[in-house]
């Protein structure tokens, strides 16, 4: 038993699994990428000057009236047949009530019991083993605006002098994916968790319809988790971990959770039913509040909207527009990359596929788009616990460095020192080598000085090259780099090595 930061006692993961069985459900938040908003014109934007995106229909001021937004429809009925799920054929939106001071109407609208898309399922691969995922419903909705609680160290409303609400985000298109309880993974669990988002956020990206930036909030996990004892087949009492916001945190929140439970329940002590914060920082979850079941929602129709009621031609008509499977896709492109079985699901599992595909649209060879993806970018990532898209260099970058290694300007070392540079906001690769003098030196006169020099140093390996012993070469390359600093044509000292004792 270890106890967190906040108190909270933690079970061993080993411990936890053999006594109980863990189920999940995943909830997806998915902002849609429309030029406006779902029931208003305004702009559909990320940022901003606060409170400036708004207009009465989505500040819900008196008298003005929502209009459905068709591209969002449109958006929604796509997701559902990639999931492939069953399209309504007549759905309405409902309002939910409740009071939040970022939701300016008091009521969010959404849909209730008629989701736009149901009854599907999709596959996620960890670790060589195939796991299906039955989707309960996919329905479209409107985000809230946000909330800044200033003053106080934690950001939040708990020691806050005061809070702000910025409406601008109130009124975005969402999309909800609910999945039906996911039991089956043991010990998996965690990764088939981070496997499902990353897998949702691929299919959504190949779709068109976000740009799913959850470092932005654009796709957001809330992750419901229940323990049973082992081998009862049964459910336990959920909680309800809101707004994760990385895949990382997606793995780690199940697991903190699963932990957190098992020690409760292990201490002959009951869970109780509540929404949690996850906080990326110390990795643990705090209680937010009781968790209220649909009915405290007081759901009704929404009277101020027309029933959805897409024709059966314009849903095949999409259907025709959805891009191949992801399972497909990465088949295809395995092929086309030449990648074996195991560096193919390094590269999915390591969230990269989309990176190393646009590093090699760029024009970078495929295993070197994965090298500096898998290695240096992905080293880089785990130091500053950030995902690999928000690492801070681009696919163009990395194939603009790679070109600079395939030309022999820099090697593979230089290149690290390149990406130092990215990060630190020095320009492009080429202005990089310029400004730090980092270009390879083949100039044989600078090259020759600097070999005669490591052979005079090392006498003893010299003669053994003269008696024939080629491989004795390696020492003198190195010595040779060494002076200097990495920055020799490797290839171009060997043969000048190799001439003056030949």
């Amino acid at each position: 038993m270890t106890h967190t930061a906040t108190g909270a006692s933690l079970l061993s993961f080993e411990e936890a699994l053999e006594k109980f069985d863990p189920a999940m459900g995943l909830e997806v938040h998915v902002e849609l990428n429309t030029a406006t908003k779902m029931f208003c014109g305004c702009p559909a934007e990320f940022g901003g000057e606060p409170n400036t995106h708004v207009c009465p229909t989505c500040l819900g001021l008196p008298g003005a009236m929502p209009v459905v937004n068709g591209k969002a429809v449109e958006s929604a009925i796509r997701i559902g047949l990639a999931l492939n799920c069953e399209i309504a054929e007549w759905c309405r939106f409902a309002r939910k009530n409740y009071f939040y001071p970022d939701m300016p109407k008091n009521f969010q609208t959404s849909q209730y019991d008629e989701p736009i898309a149901f009854g599907g399922f999709t596959e996620v691969e960890v670790e060589g083993e195939t796991f299906r995922i039955e989707i309960e419903r996919a329905h479209m909705e409107e985000d809230t605006g946000k909330s800044l609680h200033v003053g106080g160290s934690t950001g939040r409303i708990h020691g806050a002098d005061y809070s702000l609400v910025d409406y601008n985000r109130a009124g975005i298109p969402l999309i909800e994916i609910v999945t039906k309880p996911i039991l089956g993974t043991r010990e998996k669990a965690p990764l088939v968790a981070k496997a499902y988002v990353a897998h949702l956020r691929e299919m959504l990206l190949g779709l068109g319809v976000s740009d799913v930036r959850m470092d932005q909030g654009s796709l957001r996990c809330d992750v419901n988790l229940s323990l049973a004892p082992a081998g009862s087949g049964g459910l336990g009492t959920r909680t309800e971990t809101k707004n994760v916001n990385s895949l990382r945190s997606v793995e780690r929140a199940v697991r903190y959770e699963m932990q957190r439970h098992a020690a409760v329940l292990d201490a002959g002590g009951s869970i109780l039913q509540e929404t949690r914060h996850w906080h990326e920082d110390t990795g643990v979850t705090t209680s937010g509040r009781e968790k209220s079941d649909a009915e405290d929602y007081r759901y009704f129709p929404e009277p101020d909207l027309v029933p959805v009621a897409p024709s059966r031609e314009w849903v095949e008509e999409l259907r025709g527009t959805l891009p191949e499977p992801p399972r497909e896709r990465r088949a295809r492109l395995q092929a086309d990359w030449g990648f074996s079985d195991l560096e193919m699901r390094d590269t999915i599992g390591a969230g990269a596929l989309v990176l190393v595909e646009q590093t090699i649209a760029a024009g970078a060879a495929p295993q070197a788009a994965r090298k500096w993806w898998l290695s240096e970018l992905a080293r880089r990532a785990n130091d500053t616990g950030v995902e690999l898209t928000e690492v801070g260099v681009t696919p163009q970058q990395v194939a603009e460095v790679q070109a600079l290694v395939d030309s022999g300007e820099i090697n593979d070392k230089l290149a690290r020192q390149v990406f130092d540079g990215l990060l630190a906001g020095e320009g492009s690769p080429a202005e990089i080598v310029a400004a730090r003098g980092l270009a390879v030196v083949s100039d044989d006169g600078a090259l020759g000085a600097a070999v005669d020099n490591a052979i005079a140093a090392n006498p003893d390996v010299a003669d053994k090259i003269r008696d024939g012993k080629v491989a004795a070469a390696g020492a003198l390359i190195g010595a040779v780099m060494k002076e200097m600093r990495g920055q020799a044509d490797a290839g171009r000292v060997r043969e000048l090595i190799l001439e003056k004792l030949g």
